[in-house]
């Protein structure tokens, strides 16, 4: 049956991918292959994570290297992240997609194995599948990026997104080598019984690092990342940001902690990946905060978010080192619940960017406003994806937050000053980041929904299809859901730390009780969010009551306006007006590039015209990936110059190549 169901759902993928299939039969057929493939790949983790570890060899790729697969703990969590925010986008597409009518080939090939090649990551249990569903991963992502590649934006963004898509190729490969020569197999298995020195280990942990890092876009390697999810049309979008960099961080958590093993952690591995998450939260957040293209500010959020669950797994590597098990687990948990967390929300605010995209045909936040009256559902669906991502109360983001201050909070003296100052340190980022996260939230959604609308496109926008709602809606209720009752998914994480560091959380959980959560001891911290949601419900109550007692009317009248009679889109504040004060504060690490045109009358009497112009470029963008994309396109010219040089060139390359294989083979 499950053959049958695979046949099929291949079948369905090939159909719409070569065409057989067009309009909404294409459209269809699409959005049913993701839709089951999300089913199939979230019940597989949910069995997973309930059940014991299941292993299978494929007869597939080379003669002598079969391929293979295995679900453990940490696939199958992963897995069940893929379905989570798979189903939903499936439904969602059914109605976006309708914008793509007659132009879906590209998406009707390239998704489908965007797709694959992620599940296939997940479940490989060799380097060599590994690898190829990687590759599989990146190469379709590419095509799913530069789909309007009428754009010159696309196109430019596609180049940045591939080079350095190859370059953790590279990297990554490079970490597997170094574990291919310790355990002599290309199986995971050859390499976790492997008994590979601390300096091997160490350049293993630094390609892997670098690798996945930045294809997690991890600061400084995140470049390709603002420019590459917002030209992705809203589905994909949602899926790369959702999923494809928890990928990565499954790959990262692969490596290290299981293919390495946490027995050979040491210090200082744990303080980079601290570092690296501290600084990815802090400046993804100021950089979202003054952007006004909303999906390129969402991109910056990307970062500020993989920021943090990094924090939680540098935590976890550092806490490993020193010998704190119970505190090492929880960290891991906490990493891991953002994992999920993050996907959820983070899809919903992409989806729901789609929508306003979808209605008011345009990505700058200047030309919106007033949308809650003409999208409410759209609103309310936002509205509870950036309260969650703004980690507060009973939402999901809070959680998993928590329980990394919690981690932080609960850590012991580590001995030595640096690391004594980092942990701290890392946790006054995280609630920086938490901070400047609200006020972002609070910009964006105010900017976008609220106020009078600031164009025409705007004026006349319309709710997105019951397709396009549903598939906004499931997320939404899960981020409710995963924040209301912790107690309930927290447990099933415990499988990860206890194959990873050999400890278990789950006794402690319930302690207190199914109402409360314990990570670790009641006497330190526990978290309720139904007595949390209980008490806001209760004070929101009686404050209304007070402010309107019984029998009071209310009064209405018009808004002081300092003596301005008729009110106008222009008198709003603006998205880069709402980030003015942080910019300022922040101007040493933002270094924004501000002038002003005036527009001289050719009266004196007669008013001046001013514009006031801010542009705040990525220092990051501007001084290493930039410059690295014009050095491989320099290089690729001269390449170019050599092919025209006739078949003597050639020859004499092709000598010089063998002879440096030579040298270094022999």
């Amino acid at each position: 049956m499950t053959l049958a169901a695979g046949s099929g759902i291949a079948a369905l993928a090939a159909a719409a991918g070569a065409g057989l299939l067009r309009g909404h039969l294409q459209r269809s057929a699409l959005c049913l292959f993701l839709g089951i493939s999300g089913l199939l790949s979230a019940s597989a983790g949910l069995v997973g994570l309930l059940t014991s570890t299941a292993s299978l060899i494929l007869p597939l790729g080379l003669p002598w290297l079969p391929m293979h697969f295995r679900i453990d703990g940490l696939a199958a969590f992963f897995l069940l992240v893929i379905g989570a925010l798979l189903v939903p986008v499936a439904i969602y597409s059914q109605g976006y997609l309708k914008g793509y009518q007659g132009r879906m080939d590209a998406l009707a090939v390239f998704l489908p194995l965007f797709v694959i090649g992620m599940q296939g990551v997940v479940l490989a249990n060799d380097a060599f599948a590994f690898m190829l569903f990687w590759e599989l991963m990146s190469i379709s992502s590419y095509f799913l990026v530069t789909f309007e590649h009428e754009n010159l934006e696309n196109r430019k963004a596609g180049f940045i997104y591939l080079l350095m898509a190859h370059l953790a190729g590279l990297l990554i490969l490079g970490a597997f080598a170094v574990l291919y020569a310790s355990g002599g197999s290309f199986e995971f298995s050859a390499m976790r019984a492997a008994d590979i020195s601390s300096f091997w280990a160490s350049v293993a942990f630094l390609l892997a690092a670098f690798g996945f890092g930045t294809k997690a876009g991890a600061v400084p390697m995140h470049g390709w990342l603002p420019d590459a999810h917002p030209v992705a049309p809203s589905n994909v979008s949602a899926l790369m940001s959702g999923i494809m960099l928890k990928v990565a961080i499954f790959g990262f958590v692969r490596v290290t902690w299981d293919l390495i093993g946490s027995g050979d952690f040491q210090w200082w591995w744990g303080a980079v990946v601290l570092a690296a998450g501290a600084s990815s939260a802090v400046f993804g957040v100021l950089f979202a905060l003054q952007q006004h293209d909303l999906k390129r500010l969402l991109a910056y959020h990307s970062i500020e978010n993989i920021g943090i669950i990094l924090i939680g797994l540098g935590l976890s590597m550092l806490l490993a080192h020193f010998g704190h098990p119970m505190l090492a687990a929880l960290g891991l948990i906490a990493g891991l619940y953002h994992t999920i967390n993050h996907a959820l929300f983070k899809g919903l605010l992409f989806m729901g960017a789609g929508a306003v995209l979808h209605a008011a045909g345009t990505r700058d936040m200047e030309s919106m406003g007033g949308l809650v009256h003409r999208m409410p559902a759209t609103a309310l669906f936002f509205l509870i994806a950036s309260i969650s991502i703004s980690a507060l109360p009973p939402f999901n983001g809070f959680v998993s937050e928590w329980l990394t201050f919690q981690t932080a909070l609960m850590s012991p003296q580590l001995g030595g000053a640096l690391l004594t100052a980092i942990v701290p340190f890392s946790a006054a980022m995280l609630a920086l980041a938490g901070a400047l996260a609200a006020a972002c939230f609070v910009k964006v959604f105010g900017i976008v929904f609220l106020g009078h609308a600031r164009s025409e496109a705007a004026a006349s926008a319309h709710e997105v299809d019951a397709w396009m709602k549903v598939g906004m809606a499931i997320p939404a209720f899960f981020c409710l859901l995963l924040g209301l009752l912790p107690v309930l998914f927290v447990p099933l994480l415990d499988v990860i730390p206890r194959n990873l560091l050999d400890v278990s959380l789950a006794a402690h959980v319930h302690e207190h009780g199914w109402l409360w959560l314990s990570p670790v001891d009641v006497s330190h911290a526990s978290y309720s969010a139904p007595v949390a949601l209980a008490g806001m419900l209760t004070i929101g109550g009686l404050a209304f009551w007070w402010l309107h007692p019984k029998g009071s009317t209310v009064r209405r009248g018009s808004i002081w306006s300092c003596g301005n009679p008729h009110l106008n889109a222009r008198m709003q504040y603006t998205a880069t007006s709402f980030s003015q004060p942080l910019r300022r504060i922040f101007g040493g690490i933002l270094q924004p590039d501000e002038h002003a045109h005036i527009e001289r009358p050719a009266h004196k009497l007669l008013s001046q015209k001013v514009r006031h112009a801010v542009h705040v470029a990525d220092p990051v963008v501007n001084r290493l990936h930039r410059p690295l994309a014009d050095a491989v396109l320099t290089l690729a010219h001269a390449v170019q110059k050599e092919h025209q040089r006739g078949i003597h060139a050639y020859l004499a390359w092709t000598f010089a190549t063998v002879l440096v294989l030579l040298a270094v083979f022999t």
